[in-house]
């Protein structure tokens, strides 16, 4: 894993490359998912079978082959591991208990004048989620994806993941059963996103579009924005790491492994005032490599896009890293929380040796959808709100409308919007039109 030093003669030029880590080349798929989309809005189901059988490895003989019957889903549920249950019902609760925290309220205030201003809150009807299974299946990405929008009160949730081969993963089948989702279609790719966003025979067109995915997908996700609204463009995983002295080398470097095992465009990144640590954790990365199922991705991944750089203080390092903003951003450090009000770009905050990024990815709560490629300077988390819409209140008095008629009349007038300007004189007692 190289080490590179803030005060190296070539060191921006090397971060540079590190603030590009995750630029994705859209441009050279964007007329494969263009063509995909119009192919769906074109001949729906029937895109969506040649599509399949493409890319899936199965041929779908009808329409009615692409859903997952809800009967198929308690029989996956039923059969769990009674360990695996209790785990998955843990995650659910945790998952919920979190999310129901962000609920935002409907809002009204009343002024003495007979003015009325407020807010009013209210789910989207119909909600689709992308949960990946190419490589591998994610049922907490559908656990995540699918609580936040139950907690938000969306009456139909919508399930689009790939099944290779046509084999469905037993445990998201479970996780769909637990979350109660009765819509689950094995479509993948752009294709799923493009079925999602302006509807065929089989699967209905939805109002909001969330979870990860590929290139393509993330491709589709973009250019079927304004359709649809989306949660955000997601691209590889990632890891940043803050530590000091005290942080052990082994756990500093098995928790870069656990994101590079992802992907080989993932990245991790650890940054460090201490040349030791850095010298123990690259030595350790090296170690623990030997050993992982996954060896060959997170070795690719860590080789070409890991990096732990060595800074003269951990100020230089805070920086460094806001610069960075990664998706997730664990600190190591001997007092966490004395850097968490410098720390200003991260999708998620891990605090403490105790605090791994993997158990955000599962059962602590939060949302592990994240912004990716420093996005995290202006995108949030995956959370209630993705499923939300709020419409402004607005009533006025005779009297209130009196009170501020004539300066907004000013203002259309100032405007050249003659009709504005007349829509409100008429009713201050102005001559009729």
């Amino acid at each position: 894993m190289r080490i590179l030093h803030s005060d190296q003669a070539n060191f921006k030029e090397e971060f540079e490359k590190i603030l590009k880590r995750s630029d994705m080349d859209m441009e050279k798929v964007t007329p494969i998912v263009l063509q995909i989309i119009e192919e769906i809005k074109a001949k729906g189901d029937e895109a969506l079978m040649e599509h399949i059988a493409k890319f899936d490895g199965w041929e779908p003989t009808s329409p009615a082959d692409l859903a997952i019957e809800p009967e198929r889903m308690q029989e996956a549920y039923d059969s769990l591991d009674p360990k695996l249950k209790k785990a998955l019902h843990l995650a659910y609760d945790r998952i919920e208990s979190y999310h129901k925290k962000q609920l935002p309220k409907s809002w009204i205030d009343f002024e003495q004048n007979g003015t009325i201003l407020g807010q009013k809150v209210t789910p989207v009807e119909r909600a689709g989620l992308y949960i990946p299974g190419g490589k591998a299946a994610y049922p907490s990405s559908l656990l995540m994806n699918a609580i936040p929008a139950k907690v938000a009160g969306v009456e139909e949730i919508v399930v689009t993941t790939p099944t290779p081969n046509n084999e469905p993963n037993e445990l998201l089948l479970a996780a769909c059963h637990l979350c109660g989702i009765e819509k689950v279609y094995k479509v993948g790719g752009a294709s799923a996103i493009a079925a999602l966003a302006y509807g065929t025979q089989t699967i209905p067109k939805v109002d909001v579009i969330t979870g990860p995915g590929n290139i393509f997908v993330a491709t589709a996700k973009k250019l079927v924005y304004g359709e649809v609204n989306i949660d955000m463009i997601a691209g590889p995983s990632e890891i940043g790491i803050l530590a000091d002295e005290s942080a052990d080398p082994t756990l500093v470097a098995i928790d870069l492994l656990s994101q590079a095992e992802h992907d080989e465009m993932a990245s991790s990144i650890l940054i460090t005032p201490n040349k030791d640590l850095a010298k123990r954790a690259a030595h350790e990365v090296e170690r623990l490599l030997q050993n992982l199922k996954r060896q060959e991705i997170a070795k690719k991944s860590i080789t070409e896009r890991g990096a732990i750089i060595v800074t003269q203080d951990m100020s230089e390092a805070v920086e460094l890293m806001n610069q960075i903003a990664p998706e997730h951003l664990e600190v190591m450090t001997s007092n966490p929380f004395e850097l968490l009000p410098f720390i200003k770009n991260a999708g998620a905050i891990f605090l403490g040796s105790h605090t791994p990024e993997p158990i955000g990815d599962y059962i602590a709560g939060p949302n592990h959808t994240l912004p990716t490629g420093g996005t995290a300077r202006f995108y949030s988390p995956l959370s209630v709100e993705h499923f939300l819409k709020k419409s402004s209140l607005i009533s006025f008095s005779k009297q209130a409308f009196k009170e501020i008629g004539e300066a907004a009349a000013l203002l259309a007038h100032t405007e050249g919007l003659e009709a504005h300007a007349k829509s409100i004189e008429i009713r201050l007692d102005e001559p009729k039109l």
